[in-house]
């Protein structure tokens, strides 16, 4: 589901109340991990924790005018989302995780190339997104991103 919002907490303002407790948890949890310099923001309907422009004034190649995405969380229909793009563009974190995940949880991991997705919201390895949050500061992943776009440029 797509909630129009200017803030976070607008956009938890919106969701039905047992996600918003889900996706509460799992905000903290990121604030609590993620390493400074990553920002959290609305975009593209979703909280989302970028690379701000005073660290990379370049923005989103996709549209500039946008700071640098690198994480988000989304009610969906059918499912609680966790979009990381370190697990997208780093094969070492992927393995990392897909790895992790089942000494974690029981449920099989549901995932696309950046998108985990959690049906169960009990089944959420708050402490396995907590170390994920803290592997990849916003230095290492304007590197990652930027020999992704020179491959892309190719």
């Amino acid at each position: 589901m797509k909630y129009e919002s200017n803030s976070p907490e607008e956009y938890l303002s919106q969701v039905p109340q047992e996600r918003r407790e889900v996706l509460e948890k799992l905000r903290q949890t990121i604030q609590d991990n993620l390493p400074i310099g990553f920002e959290e923001t609305i975009e593209y309907g979703m909280i989302c924790y970028v690379v701000p422009h005073r660290i990379y004034p370049s923005g989103y190649h996709v549209d500039p005018k946008v700071p640098l995405p690198f994480l988000s969380i989304a009610s969906q229909k059918n499912f609680i989302a966790l979009y990381h793009m370190g697990l997208y563009s780093i094969p070492e974190v992927l393995t990392w995780f897909q790895e992790e995940y089942p000494k974690h949880v029981t449920t099989k991991l549901d995932m696309g190339k950046s998108c985990v997705r959690f049906k169960n919201m009990n089944n959420i390895p708050y402490d396995l997104i907590a170390e994920l949050c803290r592997k990849i500061t916003p230095e290492d992943y304007i590197r990652t991103y930027e020999m992704q776009l020179k491959k892309i440029q190719k």
